[in-house]
This record gives structure tokens, sequence and C-alpha cells, in this order.
């Protein structure tokens, strides 16, 4: 179902939390559960997904992860410190104990001059604390932004598992 290199990285993730015995919650939007899927897909991770949160729209983000309403209002959902209150809200409200979240611009509309589409904010917290990162993947097509999505959440989840 997902590309080798994407089923490499989600094996690594749930081997790398069930031996450090840590849960994963994911709480996305452009990837409208894409990185739970991967993950899923591998056999044994029913022993470390502990949910999933889809919120692609605002309200979602604001009801299911406790994301201030004002805050994607002022800087946009598409921001760095929405990116940071979801992977909060998904350990906040999930029994997890890592998390990553994903919000961005996958297209092919929907993109501005200061937001192009292509533009995506991660974060991922956990043991080693809070991450944030930005990718502009430009506008290479919505699968393909959603695939690289997939791929740097998955990554930031390894990271900040610590294998």
């Amino acid at each position: 179902m997902f590309p080798d290199d994407i089923q490499t990285l989600a094996r690594q993730v749930i081997e790398a939390a069930v031996a450090r015995g840590l849960t994963i919650a994911t709480a996305e939007s452009c990837t409208g559960g894409l990185v739970a899927g991967a993950l899923t897909a591998i056999a044994g991770s029913s022993a470390v997904v502990e949910r999933g949160f889809v919120t692609y729209s605002n309200a979602a983000k604001t009801e299911l992860l406790g994301v201030p309403a004002d805050l994607i209002e002022t800087v946009g959902a598409v921001s760095e410190p929405v990116a940071r209150a979801m992977a909060d809200g998904a350990l906040v409200h999930s029994r997890a104990g890592v998390s990553v979240s994903v919000t961005g611009i996958a297209g092919p509309g929907g993109g501005s001059a200061d937001k192009p589409v292509g533009l995506v904010h991660f974060a991922a917290n956990g043991p080693s604390g809070m991450v944030h990162v930005e990718r502009r993947f430009g506008d290479i097509g919505r699968d393909e932004v959603r695939l690289a999505s997939v791929r740097v959440a998955l990554g930031l989840l390894l990271d900040r598992i610590g294998a």
C-alpha cells in the first residue's frame, strides 16, 4: 500500500517504540491519517499505536486537540505554533508517550505568497522534548506532498522515540 521506504520507516518506528515501551499518537491535517495508516500497516503496531487524530478542519483542531481558536485565527492553521499545539494536544488527549503533528497545504490550490502550496509544518513531542520542522516541498502534486510529509513525520517520531 505504501512505498517501500515509508514501510521501512514505519517498521523502524514501531520497533523503536516497542523497545522503549512508548505509545504513539498522531495529529494530522493535510495527510488525512496517512501517518497513522503507515504505522498501522505494520504487523504488531497495535502494541504501540495508541490513537490518531484527523483534524482537517480548524474546528477539529480546537475540539479534539485543544488548539486555541484564537491561535489559529492569528497565525493560521499552517504554522509552527499550531503544529506545536497539535503535538501537545495529541499527548494531552491520549495515553501516548510520543506524538507527531502535520499541518500544511498539499495543493493544488489553497496556497498564497506567504504560505505556498507544499508548505508543511511538523511537530513531534516525546521524552526528549518538542521539535518543530518546516518543509517547503513545492508544488510537486498533492499526492507527493502528502507522501513526503509522511516520510518527515515518521522520521520525527523515530527521533523523538530516541532510536
